[in-house]
């Protein structure tokens, strides 16, 4: 196969699936890892696609443009595990937590096996899977039910009554964008009404993202900046965003990646 019709069916692939990584383009294709590399730079030159750490994602993302779960988690996977790990401190036995949809959150909830009593409250498929695998007499977990979206969310009516029946003490929220003038944004409307139900019935919003959701936009406000309580992020963020968020936030929180 030629360089240009390699190139061509990864970037059918990614239009697919949303991403791919380059061990699996490896075998897929029976070359090597450099050569999948330079498959992806010269794809990443034309601006068709992105490159992510052990892969690749499609480029420039519209305000209505979802990315499925799969292609999220491939996506700065060392800042989202600092990110989880420093939430996971915020955790305390015996509370009532919820946790949106999102693969921060989903890193988050692998986190919470050894927090005794823990009710946790999800529209989050992944989330609930994780919580799932680690079962204790002690833990609890409430699934909200709804209309499954492409990043693995329970969305729609059913999800909103479920939530607005539940009080919690703290809210892990996961969200596509923030920016000053949008505030905390996803592309998917139903998730944002759910999101809000969320934000409704938690007495703390903790916000977890990480540099690349800054100045990305998605079409739906899920909440202002101040209506967070703590916004946890990584040392990525640029210093003029971070002033710009600690004046609206109640605490910013940024951890190192390694």
């Amino acid at each position: 196969m030629l360089a240009q019709q390699r190139q061509t069916a990864i970037l059918e692939l990614i239009r697919q699936r949303g991403g791919v990584r380059v061990s699996h383009l490896v075998s897929r294709f029976g070359v090597s890892d450099m050569t999948i590399r330079r498959d992806l730079e010269v794809l990443a030159e034309r601006g068709l696609v992105d490159k992510v750490h052990g892969g690749a994602t499609l480029a420039g993302p519209g305000s209505a443009e979802e990315p499925g779960f799969a292609a999220k988690s491939i996506r700065q996977q060392a800042e989202k595990r600092a990110i989880a790990e420093r939430a996971a401190r915020l955790v305390e036995p015996g509370m009532a937590i919820a946790l949106s949809a999102g693969t921060t959150t989903a890193a988050l909830a692998t986190l919470l096996a050894d927090v005794r009593g823990l009710t946790v409250v999800t529209n989050s498929i992944p989330v609930a899977d994780a919580l799932y695998q680690n079962p204790r007499a002690d833990q609890t977990v409430v699934l909200t039910g709804g209309i499954r979206t492409p990043s693995d969310a329970l969305t729609g009516p059913v999800a909103e009554a479920a939530i607005g029946a539940l009080n919690v003490d703290l809210l892990f929220l996961g969200v596509h964008g923030m920016s000053p003038r949008t505030g905390f944004t996803t592309p998917n409307l139903l998730e944002a009404g759910v999101n809000r139900c969320l934000i409704n019935a938690s007495r703390r919003l903790v916000v977890l993202a990480d540099h690349t959701k800054w100045e990305t936009i998605g079409i739906a406000t899920i909440a202002p900046l101040e209506d967070a309580d703590v916004l946890i992020t990584d040392g990525g963020l640029p210093a003029e965003a971070r002033a710009a968020i600690g004046e609206q936030v109640g605490e910013l929180i940024v951890v190192e990646v390694e």
